[in-house]
């Protein structure tokens, strides 16, 4: 099985309608994203995806969630856990590109937390 792995990340605000704690407040994050792909076939070239392809999908979704209130973002109910981005992000690289072999992204709120959606 390979595995591979791009980056990108954006900066946007948001608050946590249902949480009870400093989280409640408007406050913003750098947001770094890794998506995942996976699978036990290479192409003739022999990569499992093109890291120029993930990428360019993984940014359009990045750029697009950057420099934004992520509670305006209906996808998020009005309360934009690291889970909901995870998940929006996912399910935005696949709409995008269902051919992608995607596994998982993570979202990284700081260096030491950490969300990760798997289908």
């Amino acid at each position: 099985m390979y595995t591979v792995r791009v980056e990108a990340g954006f900066s946007a605000a948001h608050f946590l309608t249902e949480y009870h704690g400093k989280c409640e407040r408007m406050h913003g994050h750098n947001y770094l994203v890794r998506a995942y792909a996976r699978g036990g076939e290479l192409d003739a070239a022999g990569m499992l995806v093109d890291f120029g392809v993930l990428k360019r999908h993984l940014r359009a979704v990045a750029e697009s969630l950057d420099h934004r209130n992520l509670n305006e973002v209906p996808e998020f109910a009005n309360s934009p856990s690291a889970e909901r981005i995870a998940r929006y992000v996912f399910e935005s690289m696949m709409l995008a590109d269902p051919s992608l072999p995607l596994s998982a992204v993570e979202v990284f709120e700081t260096d030491t937390s950490v969300a990760r959606y798997e289908p």
